[in-house]
């Protein structure tokens, strides 16, 4: 089976990194001859890293990096059974590329977006062949993060979706199957962990550093500033407002004005050298004390958990996904300690419920409105596992 990436960038140069990996040859096509330069270079140092550590022989790195063709003619994707995009997310762009794509390959060859959050149905309208076309969302670094959310279109036929469920589980992944939705599962479940942090952070309830202390005592790998400064500030600001402008400006979802500020002065986190902390030449960083420590009635990782726990239950009440896809996505794809609903099995529905319902009395902000299956649960007794 041969596979075709456009896209050298990143995650195009990662994604086809995995499917030789796999076995595959690999077209990988870029406009650009200096990006498609590049991305071969970084390989050859990958592949150099994973020898000296004995992963793997130096027969399997040569067979690797020779099982990738690069080329900046979209026509050497002609004979692939399967063409992954991973061009700038921008829907135009990902429309004019599968408008010509769909000129060159056969009529029989399936189209994938690796797109984190745009619509597959509206990418796929546009198509000639739209029942072929459908979500593959690979995480960064793709050839390290197991998972992969996979979306159909509302046009993409079943066995489509069945036969890239089977392929990513051929290749190693751990793929996930979510509604075409804003967001999908991990950007929509997600948000509460920065956008919850960050209006704890403008009410001066506490600082940046210990919001993010209190979430890693809780088991996850960064705290919520740390993280946004990491992803940078641009992109987790423009996925935010992607998501908010989706769901109609649902409140929920709303962007937060500290992280725009951050924008605007350029201070896009660690890629600029500062962010929430300043980063020093030697590796090391300070914080700027935002906020102050106050006394509040729930302490800051509870609030946070309960508004993911709350998202993470509501994208099962509207049927985005199964609680075991959902817990699946947020333990492999962002590393959280553990699945959100099963935390909620742990805690008890009623507990969630009555943090949410006190912020909501508090403020008297729809954002803080408890996900109904949520209640339905508390006076059922049910739990989502067992």
């Amino acid at each position: 089976m041969k596979i075709g990436v456009i896209g050298a960038g990143e995650m195009g140069s990662g994604i086809a990194q995995v499917v030789s990996q796999a076995g595959h040859n690999v077209v990988l096509t870029d406009l650009n001859q200096d990006v498609l330069k590049s991305s071969a270079s970084k390989l050859e140092k990958i592949m150099a890293r994973l020898v000296e550590k004995g992963r793997i022989t130096q027969d399997n790195s040569t067979a690797i990096q020779g099982r990738i063709q690069r080329s900046t003619d979209l026509k050497t994707q002609s004979d692939c059974s399967l063409v992954i995009e991973a061009v700038v997310e921008n829907m135009d762009v990902k429309k004019a590329v599968f408008n010509e794509l769909e000129t060159i390959v056969s009529d029989e060859s399936i189209l994938a977006s690796n797109t984190s959050s745009l619509s597959i149905t509206s990418i796929a309208k546009n198509c000639r062949i739209s029942d072929r076309v459908i979500g593959l969302h690979f995480f960064n670094p793709a050839p390290l993060m197991p998972l992969v959310e996979i979306i159909p279109a509302l046009q993409t036929k079943e066995v489509i979706t069945d036969k890239l469920i089977k392929l990513m589980i051929d290749w190693g992944k751990s793929p996930v199957l979510a509604k075409d939705t804003p967001g999908f599962i991990v950007n929509r479940v997600a948000r509460p962990f920065y956008s919850e942090s960050l209006r704890i952070l403008e009410e001066g309830l506490a600082d940046v550093d210990t919001i993010d202390s209190a979430m890693r005592d809780k088991g996850f790998r960064m705290g919520p500033f740390e993280l946004m400064d990491l992803i940078g500030h641009d992109v987790n600001y423009a996925v935010t407002e992607s998501v908010f402008k989706s769901f109609y400006y649902d409140p929920r979802y709303k962007p937060s004005l500290t992280q725009l500020k951050l924008v605007e002065a350029n201070w896009l986190g660690k890629k600029s050298g500062r962010g929430f902390y300043k980063y020093i030449n030697d590796g090391t960083r300070n914080f700027y004390s935002i906020g102050s420590n106050k006394d509040i009635q729930y302490s800051i990782a509870e609030r946070v958990i309960a508004m993911l726990i709350n998202e993470a239950a509501d994208a099962v009440f509207w049927d985005i996904a199964s609680a075991e896809d959902i817990d699946t996505a947020m333990t492999k794809g962002v590393n959280y300690p553990k699945g959100l609903l099963k935390w909620a099995d742990e805690w008890g529905a009623s507990k969630v419920i009555n943090i949410i319902d006190s912020l909501s009395q508090h403020y008297g902000d729809s954002r803080y409105r408890v996900s109904p299956i949520l209640r339905e649960m508390a006076r059922s007794g049910e739990k989502f596992y067992g």
